[in-house]
């Protein structure tokens, strides 16, 4: 047996709509922001690192994750928390940091979408009126 949603005053029907129609739009934000290209794998960010050799010192930089998800360069089979991405600038660091600006602004989009869920569950079921 389905349940059917209570009723709303008009008032709060209206800010139903207004947040069902928030929702939905964030919703279509997010897919246009993964039609833009590659999202970076969640808890991961662009860090960077010195390497010392000969008295110079060189920056790079790496894609690091929380657990170990990239594949290892010398064993495939292995998995990294680390990817290289070079020294700065090069392609693969600038690829790196759009696609870690991505996830960010989809993860925000998706906690700004959970935080206005509860609110339209508010309306509905915490006896507002």
């Amino acid at each position: 047996m389905k349940h059917a949603k209570p009723k709303l005053a008009p008032n709060l029907a209206k800010r139903a709509e207004r947040l069902t129609a928030t929702i939905a739009a964030l919703k279509v934000k997010i897919q246009q922001i993964y039609d833009e290209g590659e999202v970076s794998p969640k808890g991961c960010y662009v860090a960077r690192y010195q390497v010392r050799q000969q008295q110079k010192i060189y920056w790079y930089y790496k894609l690091q994750a929380s657990e170990p998800i990239f594949e290892q360069a010398k064993d495939r089979q292995k998995k990294s928390k680390y990817k290289h991405l070079g020294r700065a600038f090069c392609e693969e660091h600038i690829t790196a940091v759009v696609q870690v600006v991505r996830r960010n602004q989809i993860d925000e989009l998706e906690r700004t979408i959970n935080s206005l869920t509860n609110s339209l569950l508010d309306l509905y079921y915490d006896g507002e009126s």
